[in-house]
């Protein structure tokens, strides 16, 4: 069985942390690779779509539906992860939750101008190494900058099994 492409990203979750899942969308551009970017609803920060786990679902299809509803793409998800981040998710003003966010990539294949969250966010392409700037979270920043070194890391994903 293939492994996480990207195993150093792979944070030890804490017990306190709760799952959730991210798609990291992606496309070729003339021949360079782009990644996806939204922004959050609560702060406007720069983030990859990501949610909740949802019943009944892989994990990588619930990725796929969160980058469906957060930023209106469809595409081939991969289903197993290229890697992890953490971070503390704004739950109410004076409260966080430690969330474990396990990263999918998508290969978009189409880009719809109407979406459940259009009216919310945000969304523009960018280089791999200019969303490693933008985002907050440094494991996810490491992420977009071993894609900004070796691009391969998506496209050879994307020729192996997907979900």
């Amino acid at each position: 069985m293939k492994m996480s492409l990207i195993p150093s990203l792979q944070p030890a979750g804490s017990p306190s942390a709760a799952a959730q899942v991210a798609a990291l969308c992606w496309r070729m551009h003339k021949g360079i690779v782009q990644v996806l970017l939204v922004t959050s609803r609560e702060t406007g920060r720069w983030v990859i779509p990501k949610g909740w786990p949802v019943a009944g679902l892989s994990q990588a299809a619930a990725a796929a539906r969160e980058a469906w509803e957060e930023a209106g793409v469809r595409g081939r998800i991969h289903g197993l992860p290229l890697g992890s981040f953490q971070y503390e998710k704004l739950l109410r003003p004076t409260t966080t939750q430690r969330c474990a966010v396990a990263v999918y990539g998508l290969k978009v294949e189409t880009v719809k101008r109407r979406f459940p969250e259009a009216k919310e966010r945000r969304r523009a392409w960018f280089g791999a190494l200019a969303a490693a700037d933008l985002v907050a979270e440094p494991d996810l920043a490491a992420l977009f900058g071993l894609i900004a070194a070796n691009p391969r890391l998506l496209v050879d994903q994307n020729s192996s099994t997907a979900a």
